[in-house]
């Protein structure tokens, strides 16, 4: 599961809302819609973002939050370490390996430690260092 499509299963709960009635909806398939909240379909285009807003009543920081879990939500991402000290590539290949064998408590901790270093190294690094494909 992706972040957006966790946070979009938990609107849909909370709300009350079927799968398959959000999809109908929405005009998706229930294939479709249950594929994004599964993580098993790349990311949700921006329209499709905004119609989940509207149909939540999402507006302002919320609407805002929705888009950011949508832009982290790819399920296949590529990193590019060319041009980068080598101990990025060995991070991101050994992460890669080894992603399946991390228990919450470790991948919180790793999301800690990314997140206290990026919010030192300011805005424009942030947005420079954080190319994915």
């Amino acid at each position: 599961m992706t972040p957006f499509g966790e946070r979009v299963r938990s609107l849909r709960e909370a709300r009350g809302v079927t799968l398959k009635q959000m999809a109908a909806d929405l005009h998706i398939s229930s294939a479709y819609l249950s594929a994004l909240e599964h993580g098993k379909r790349g990311q949700p285009s921006p329209q499709l973002v905004r119609q989940i807003c509207a149909y939540f009543g999402i507006i302002w920081d919320e609407a805002e939050e929705l888009e950011r879990l949508a832009d982290l939500s790819h399920p296949r991402v590529t990193v590019d370490t060319a041009g980068l000290n080598p101990k990025a590539t060995e991070l991101a290949n050994r992460l890669a390996e080894r992603i399946h064998d991390l228990d919450d408590g470790a991948l919180d901790k790793l999301l800690g430690v990314l997140d206290e270093t990026l919010a030192r190294c300011g805005p424009a690094r942030r947005r420079a260092g954080g190319r994915r494909r």
